[in-house]
């Protein structure tokens, strides 16, 4: 069988250069790690850690009512939308099923009443994305550029992100809220700044051209932006109880599978609705819930959850938690075994280990 090629980002050099531990991820050849996952996670729990996120799908539409086309593709209100505002969502197939998590960033409206906005999606799903977005938008209303391979992205995340970053731009980075965003400049070079993030820590997403990306990258490693690969970013996520998809989430797994009912807006019309609606009448059969587990054992995807010797559920994500200093994991749960205190089992090669329902997020930051 033919080795597929691995896509690099424009940042490829910096990693080899810090010497970081590579892997092929969603279709890109990226870091893992540079000096340790835990010393990463811990970096970006107590000080400030920056990942090379350029792999992720990115989509600039503009379009008339631009809102109002995407809003039959997730069941969220994008209408209430301010400019500058942004909003974690969901594509949805037609049973329910999530084909990608995603954040749409509103802009505004060009000289021409055009709506603007920013679409950013998974990697490994970005052509089916792609494809879906254009499948269910009109071409002639809806302008639509793929610009994945032309802007680097890095995520600064950490309680000091924001301090070292406001020293390297004059944008006023303290009137962006959170999940609010805006065009400025950084080293006098265009950029955008968006406070959102994946690791359950305050601080922004920065997009900029793949020119100015690696003086960009070597500015803030001179700040003292710990460099974090993949490694970090998941344990990160997973104590912020935040889903990966693929894993936590995918198309046979519904919102209100997932704990996300909080995105359905039923009230609109949207792919999947009618599904939902059902399931929301007749229940769910399972949920997702949050493990901690009794000693050092750690739950990994796919390993069966028991109770009494009979598997009733399945570890979604799992890891050793390095803030908590537990194992922890995501494992879907039939409703009448979800209730915070649950005493289940985890299946590890051939050993029942010992586990509990637990409150999620695991970690939740101090503001």
């Amino acid at each position: 069988m033919a080795q597929v090629e691995l896509k690099q980002t424009p940042l490829f050099q910096q990693h080899q250069d810090l010497k970081a531990r590579m892997m092929g991820f969603g279709g890109w050849d990226m870091p893992v790690q540079y000096q340790g996952i835990t010393a990463e996670h811990q970096n970006v729990r107590q000080q400030a850690g920056m990942f090379d996120i350029s792999h992720m799908g990115k989509f600039l539409l503009k379009g008339k009512n631009l809102r109002q086309q995407l809003q039959s593709l997730v069941p969220s209100d994008l209408g209430q939308l301010q400019p500058g505002q942004a909003k974690y969502s969901v594509f949805l197939n037609p049973e329910g099923g999530i084909i990608d998590d995603l954040i749409f960033y509103y802009e505004d409206q060009d000289d021409a009443g055009l709506e603007l906005g920013k679409l950013i999606v998974n990697a490994s799903t970005t052509d089916k994305d792609k494809a879906w977005l254009l499948e269910h938008c009109s071409e002639k209303d809806l302008g639509f550029k793929d610009v994945s391979t032309e802007r680097v992205l890095i995520a600064v995340q950490g309680p000091k992100a924001v301090e070292i970053l406001q020293s390297l731009t004059p944008t006023d980075l303290s009137a962006v809220g959170n999940y609010r965003h805006q065009t400025g400049t950084i080293l006098d070079q265009p950029a955008w700044f968006a406070r959102t993030g994946y690791t359950g820590e305050d601080g922004f997403e920065i997009m900029v051209s793949s020119e100015m990306g690696d003086q960009l990258w070597q500015t803030l490693l001179t700040q003292g932006i710990a460099p974090c690969g993949l490694g970090a970013r998941d344990t990160l996520r997973l104590e912020a109880a935040m889903a990966l998809y693929g894993q936590d989430i995918n198309d046979t797994t519904t919102p209100l599978e997932a704990g996300l009912k909080w995105l359905l807006n039923f009230e609109g019309d949207f792919i999947g609705r009618s599904a939902l609606e059902q399931q929301k009448e007749s229940g769910v059969s399972k949920r997702l819930v949050g493990l901690q587990m009794e000693g050092r054992n750690i739950a990994r995807h796919d390993y069966p959850v028991c109770v009494d010797g009979q598997v009733v559920g399945t570890v979604t994500s799992g890891s050793f938690s390095p803030t908590l200093g537990v194992a922890i994991a995501l494992a879907y749960l039939p409703p009448n075994l979800t209730k915070v205190g649950q005493s289940v089992t985890v299946e590890i090669r051939g050993k029942q280990c010992p586990a509990t329902v637990v409150k999620r997020p695991f970690y939740r930051r101090s503001k």
